[in-house]
């Protein structure tokens, strides 16, 4: 089968940084599926593990970590998909990934692909959507749908998400999650006016700039503080704004590396806690609550289906092969994006 690996680490301006290859076709055992990869999306993640993690025993390593395709085989204990199934799915991060033409990945990380969208389009959810679920409802524990209580019933305020980042290809579809199946006000950052335009048709309630302080920012709309702050970039560089932005025993979640160590300490006096979100947790560690990730995805599908989420599609660089993976793995580290990168077909 055709796939796209590299064999050592190196910058993406390099030729042999990616290479199209030739590799056999998998197998599928126990609860595996193998899948025919139809179109995939390329995230940071993969644009890091090539630059500092080199392949084992000088084989090939493949990455990529979202995938649409169709099954064309199962293991012998495969119970939620059979033959001819559309899936999609952000796979494991222990495991190959889906720069291939036929992909072994566990079920219970899978779920059915939107009927009501194509495949390129299909394929720039998964790793974001489960990260932005699991940010919302598993990390931050937001409460879905729940009754706003106001001032006047209750004396608590209505819950107010910072998501800093908000263009990019989580937030693109966190801010979709937040505004449709939370009751908070939304307010995104971007800097750019064709990306707070993107962040404002998403759903976000207020887009401000972080290139200015959050703080001073967030008074300019009428917004003292904040009862959460989803974090998805520069962190460390915005540590402190998003402490002093945060009401007292607020959270802050983060998906991101800081560059530098963050001080904890800070969030003491306010009792501020933290939370990080890394989506292969699950999958890595094959916890107890795995199969969360297979119905998480099976509800954005409906969501999607039912008209309520939006494709956070960018760009589609065409075929899956090194050249357009190499332009794809540029394009994320130069920081530009709007939505996600997409290839389709071998």
């Amino acid at each position: 089968m055709k796939a796209i690996g590299y064999r050592n680490s190196l910058t993406i301006d390099q030729q042999d940084s990616l290479i199209d290859i030739e590799l056999a076709v998998p197998t599928p055992t126990g609860r595996d599926l193998l899948v025919k990869v139809e179109a995939i999306s390329v995230n940071p993640v993969d644009t890091k593990i090539r630059a500092n993690v080199a392949p084992e025993d000088d084989q090939f390593k493949v990455l990529g970590w979202d995938a649409v395709g169709e099954v064309v085989d199962a293991g012998d204990q495969s119970q939620f998909y059979k033959k001819g199934d559309k899936v999609w799915y952000a796979g494991d991060l222990t495991r190959p990934g889906a720069n291939s033409e036929y992909h072994l990945v566990d079920e219970r990380i899978v779920g059915r692909k939107p009927s009501s969208v194509a495949n390129a389009e299909a394929a720039a959810f998964p790793l974001t959507a489960i990260t932005a679920w699991e940010l919302l409802f598993d990390r931050l524990q937001l409460q879905q749908n729940a009754a706003i209580q106001t001032n006047e019933q209750t004396g608590t305020r209505q819950e107010r998400i910072l998501v800093i980042g908000a263009a990019g290809g989580v937030g693109s579809i966190l801010v979709q999650l937040a505004a449709q199946l939370t009751n908070a006000v939304v307010i995104g950052t971007a800097s750019r006016p064709e990306s707070q335009q993107w962040v404002t048709e998403l759903g976000a309630d207020y887009v401000i700039d972080h290139r200015l302080p959050l703080s001073q920012e967030l008074k300019r709309i009428g917004i003292d503080s904040v009862s959460h702050v989803i974090s998805l970039n520069a962190t460390d560089q915005h540590f402190d704004e998003i402490i002093e932005s945060l009401e007292p025993q607020g959270k802050i979640a983060l998906i991101d590396d800081p560059q530098t160590p963050l001080d904890i300490m800070k969030l003491k006096v306010k009792s501020i806690s933290l939370h990080w979100e890394f989506m292969y947790t699950r999958s890595m560690f094959d916890t107890d609550d795995i199969e969360k990730q297979h119905d998480l995805l099976n509800s954005v599908a409906d969501l999607i289906d039912a008209g309520k989420i939006k494709t956070t599609l960018g760009e589609n660089f065409g075929r899956i092969n090194a050249e357009n993976l190499k332009r794809a793995h540029a394009t994320l580290e130069n920081g530009q994006t709007i939505g996600k990168i997409v290839l389709e077909g071998f």
